[in-house]
């Protein structure tokens, strides 16, 4: 399997542990990724018996830390009670911090406030097509009114695909006057939007050469480059999960891109961190164990090769924290990690 095959299968493994999914969903999602039952019933007959799911609490103080490192700088870890200032790019940050169960999200109403309407005055928000490689693809593409010209980040989904949710990120960027493209990485296959059973869509992503989806946003980003509104020389990129994964490498591969967010992503191949150019500012839940010991290296590699590197941690907050849509969403960290995510592209793409 690819890292990032490994990623969804260990991720449905994780749901199915913890009560959250079924073990007939889990079988078929890893069957899937792995294109076979056997290995998927061999895989999920050696983790042993699930255990009761966790009830969310959301909104029970606690104590923050968040670490951060930067090019050159020493690694600071700060612990702290409180509302933290939006600052996050030098020296210790501190965050709210509420506990949210763990697992993949599961589908609920967003949080009120949360979202930006799809109509909302100030905006211009469509799907949109581009040339790809070998293929016409697709994304969600949302601007602010106006001449501009505007700094673009590109975002790339879950493993659920081009979901609401991913658009509604994509307004809000808009909204803060950012070009936001959400490129839907299943457009060979029609969108995801044409995916009948949806438990499908992790395998179709799972059995994509990884390659391709680096490829895919270099297409996007040259089409969003293309338009007359927005600045070519300044662009960024977050993504979530999945996504965040993807975002990694797009990073070693994209030297256009000048700022990065991945939320809880696995990391890119370590060597290659040496290509990244871009700032990358990385945000992880504290509970969210299997993401979590990843860090130790991709800080690592990332000192070595003299990036600029900020990582936030957020206490008592779980995998997939920032989707308002799923059980894991913490509003409080969900909050916080968005006005750093927002703070980050300010400093280095509107600059």
């Amino acid at each position: 399997m690819t890292d990032l095959q490994q990623y969804l299968v260990d991720e449905f493994v994780e749901d199915y542990q913890e009560g959250h999914m079924s073990r007939r969903d889990a079988l078929q999602r890893i069957a899937a990724v792995t294109g076979s039952l056997v290995l998927a019933n061999t895989i999920l007959a050696a983790c042993g018996s699930p255990t009761p799911a966790i009830t969310s609490t959301a909104g029970v103080p606690a104590g923050t830390t968040a670490a951060v490192s930067a090019t050159a700088a020493t690694t600071a870890a700060t612990t702290a009670t409180g509302v933290p200032s939006a600052a996050a790019t030098a020296g210790a940050a501190t965050t709210p911090a509420a506990t949210a169960a763990g697992g993949s999200p599961a589908t609920a109403g967003p949080a009120a406030g949360v979202r930006v309407s799809a109509d909302d005055p100030a905006l211009q928000a469509a799907m949109a097509q581009f040339p790809g490689q070998g293929a016409t693809l697709i994304g969600y593409l949302a601007r602010p009114k106006g001449d501009g010209p505007f700094p673009i980040v590109l975002v790339c989904h879950e493993n659920r695909g081009l979901t609401e949710h991913i658009k509604d990120v994509a307004r809000r960027l808009a909204k803060a006057g950012y070009v936001g493209l959400a490129v839907d990485l299943l457009a060979r296959q029609g969108g995801t939007d044409k995916i009948v059973d949806a438990a499908q869509v992790p395998g179709l992503l799972g059995n994509t050469p990884p390659e391709q989806f680096v490829q895919d946003f270099q297409s996007g980003l040259r089409y969003t480059q293309a338009q007359p509104y927005v600045r070519k020389d300044r662009a960024g990129m977050v993504g979530f999960c999945f996504g965040g994964g993807v975002t990694w490498r797009c990073a070693t591969k994209m030297p256009e891109l000048r700022a990065v967010v991945p939320f809880y992503g696995p990391n890119p191949p370590l060597e290659e961190v040496a290509n990244i150019q871009a700032a990358v500012q990385a945000i992880y839940g504290e509970l969210d164990k299997r993401i979590d010991q990843g860090i130790p290296a991709i800080e690592a590699a990332m000192h070595q090769h003299n990036k600029t590197f900020v990582k936030l941690i957020y206490p008592n907050a779980n995998h997939a924290f920032h989707n308002d849509t799923g059980q894991s969403y913490n509003p409080e960290a969900a909050k916080d990690a968005w006005s750093k995510t927002l703070a980050w592209f300010e400093r280095y793409l509107k600059a």
